[in-house]
């Protein structure tokens, strides 16, 4: 793997949330923050914040859960790193993995039919493969490590890399943005290593956050406003949804 860039954290959020805002708990925000979602301005920090804080309304949970050191890379992975690439160890993947999360292992099982057609994974999976047959990519998926040459996570992305896999491995390691998040601690995440102490302290996170502040969009665009009735972002746009209006 090959470590092209350093990124921002607000960044690898804008990029996932991009892939999540289709999502129904997004359903009364779409017409509102679409256009910073879909077109993020990441030298603006209060657009920063509220696309944090939209990502915490359906991810706070996950992202809570990787080490606070962890630093973000553009990278590029080529065909060895296919080798050491994991799924998420999480709902239906533990019952296609039969014991081993490592993605090309997984397609290996879609393909010898152990996973069955009326599993909603494989009609996701083969909905995927088929668009990515046809249409060109372009989207972002999130690997999480210890270093380059540890075994790699998918934190986002399963669906689409298991889909791409079956189309051609070739197209996994060039049709994808991959962001890479690296950390020595990431075996404190549960995400990354699934054993008791991690589950334990990823149920006291959840327990801690039941009402969950971090993702109250409307407290971010409260904070530090001069302005009412509406704060200096509000009004931002809505200056912009009159220029579209030209």
């Amino acid at each position: 793997m090959i470590l092209k860039r350093r990124i921002t954290e607000a960044e690898v959020i804008a990029e996932f949330l991009k892939n999540e805002f289709y999502q129904k708990e997004y359903d009364r925000d779409r017409e509102e923050f679409e256009s910073i979602v879909l077109d993020p301005d990441l030298a603006d920090e209060a657009q920063n914040s509220i696309r944090r804080a939209l990502l915490y309304r359906r991810r706070g949970h996950m992202w809570r859960e990787l080490p606070k050191d962890t630093i973000w890379h553009e990278a590029e992975i080529d065909a060895g790193d296919l080798k050491r690439i994991r799924v998420f160890p999480r709902a239906h993947w533990r019952k296609i993995s039969n014991g081993s999360f490592l993605l090309s292992e997984i397609v290996k099982r879609i393909r010898e039919s152990a996973i069955t057609k009326s599993d909603p994974a494989f009609s996701k999976i083969q909905l995927l493969r088929y668009r990515l047959q046809r249409d060109s990519v372009n989207s972002a998926v999130l690997l999480i490590g210890v270093d380059e040459e540890q075994p790699l996570t998918i934190l986002e992305g399963n669906h689409r890399l298991a889909a791409a896999m079956l189309v051609s491995p070739h197209l996994v390691h060039t049709g994808f943005r991959m962001l890479c998040g690296l950390s020595p601690r990431m075996y404190e995440s549960c995400w990354y290593d699934t054993n008791i102490p991690n589950l334990w302290t990823y149920l006291k996170n959840r327990l801690t956050n039941l009402v969950d502040k971090e993702a109250d969009v409307q407290r971010v665009l409260n904070v530090g406003s001069d302005e009412t009735p509406q704060n200096a972002f509000s009004t931002e746009i809505v200056k912009a949804q009159k220029l579209q209006t030209k």
